[in-house]
C-alpha cells in the first residue's frame, strides 16, 4: 500500500470522528474550530481535508444535517411543533427556519410535514424543462394500498427486541461504488478468517434517509456482524446498533427490489401504528444474491421504533 493511500485512509478516519460528533451535536452550536479540534487538525487543514472528502464545506454540511434533522423529525413526530424545531436547532426564528428548508425541500416544514411519509422522496423528484415534476422512481411511488399489497406478498414482518450489535464497517457516501465498498470489507476480513465464521453476516447501516437527503450526500456504514473484538484501522471503524425494539422484515427480492422494499417497511409501519425511534435502520444480509439461482437477495430490513 502506498504512503499516499495510507494518509488518505487516515483523512478518512479522522473526517469519521467530525462526522460522529457533528450528528451528536446538531443542536448545539458547532464551530470550525471545536470541530477541528475533534479531528486532530488545525482549523486551515481541517477546511481544506473536509471539503475535499465530503465535496462540501463544512458550514455547507452542518447546515444541511440540521435541516435533514429537522426534516426526519417533522415526518416521524408530530408532536413537536416548528417553534421548537427553530429554538432547539439554533434558528433565531419560524421564518428563518423556513427560508432555510425551502432552499432544500421547495416547500415549508409545515407543508412538509402535511406529506405522507410513503410520498415524500427527494430522490423521486426531478423537475423537467416545463417546471413539472416527475418521479425517477415512478413505479416505486404508487398508494400506500399498493404498497403494502407488495409487502405482504414478498415479506416476513415481526416485532423484535435486540442486543447492541457491532460492526466492522467502512464510510460510504452516495449510491455509487457500493460494491467496492462491500469488496474492500471482504478484502479486510479474508485473511483474518472472519468470513470462516458461519455467524458472520454482511450489512449496511444507513446514517441518512433517502427520503430526506441527496442520493449522492447519503451516508451509510458498509459492514460485517462481527461479535469479537478486533483492531480498528484508518478505514476500518467500529459501528454499534443499540439494543431495542425494532421492526425486522425477512424478504428474498432482487437488488432491484430494495427501494420498494424501504418504502412498503415504512408505510407499514405507519399504517401499524408505530413510531420510529432514534436509530439507525439497516440490513443485514443472509447470503451472497450473486450465488442464488435467481440471483436474489436474502436480506433482514430494521427499523428503530419506540
Amino acid at each position: 500500500m502506498s504512503s499516499k493511500n495510507q494518509i488518505d485512509k487516515e483523512y478518512i478516519r479522522r473526517i469519521n470522528m467530525a462526522l460522529d460528533h457533528i450528528d451528536s451535536h446538531l443542536d448545539l452550536e458547532l464551530s470550525l474550530a471545536s470541530v477541528a479540534n475533534i479531528a486532530l487538525y488545525s482549523p486551515y487543514h481541517f477546511h481544506r481535508v473536509f471539503k475535499a472528502v465530503l465535496g462540501e464545506t463544512l458550514n455547507s454540511y452542518i447546515n444541511r444535517r440540521r435541516i435533514e434533522k429537522i426534516a426526519s423529525i417533522l415526518l416521524h413526530q408530530k408532536e413537536v411543533s416548528i417553534t421548537e424545531l427553530s429554538l432547539q436547532f439554533g434558528f433565531s426564528s419560524n421564518s428563518s427556519l423556513t427560508r432555510a428548508f425551502k432552499k432544500f425541500y421547495s416547500v415549508s416544514p409545515s407543508q412538509f410535514r402535511k406529506q405522507s411519509p410513503g410520498k415524500f422522496s427527494k430522490i423521486c423528484q426531478v423537475e423537467s424543462k416545463n417546471g413539472q415534476e416527475h418521479s425517477v422512481f415512478e413505479k416505486y411511488i404508487c398508494n400506500s394500498t399498493n404498497h403494502l399489497k407488495w409487502i405482504t406478498m414478498n415479506a416476513t414482518i415481526e416485532i423484535k427486541e435486540i442486543e447492541d450489535l457491532h460492526f466492522a464497517s467502512i464510510t460510504h457516501i452516495g449510491i455509487n461504488g457500493i460494491a467496492h465498498a462491500f469488496e474492500s470489507i471482504l478484502k479486510w476480513a479474508r485473511p483474518k478468517g472472519y468470513l470462516e465464521n458461519l455467524e458472520m453476516k454482511m450489512a449496511r447501516i444507513f446514517h441518512d434517509s433517502f427520503k430526506i437527503t441527496a442520493p449522492d450526500k447519503v451516508r451509510m456504514s458498509i459492514g460485517m456482524l462481527i461479535n469479537e473484538p478486533f483492531k480498528t484501522t484508518a478505514e476500518i471503524h467500529k459501528t454499534q446498533i443499540d439494543k431495542g425494539r425494532y421492526i425486522c422484515s425477512h424478504q428474498e427480492i432482487t437488488p432491484n427490489d430494495f427501494e420498494q422494499s424501504w418504502s412498503a417497511l415504512f408505510i407499514w409501519m405507519n399504517e401499524n401504528g408505530y413510531k420510529k425511534a432514534v436509530g439507525n435502520p439497516f440490513e443485514i444480509y443472509q447470503n451472497d444474491f450473486r450465488e442464488h439461482p435467481e440471483n436474489k437477495c436474502i436480506v433482514d430490513m430494521y427499523i428503530p421504533i419506540e
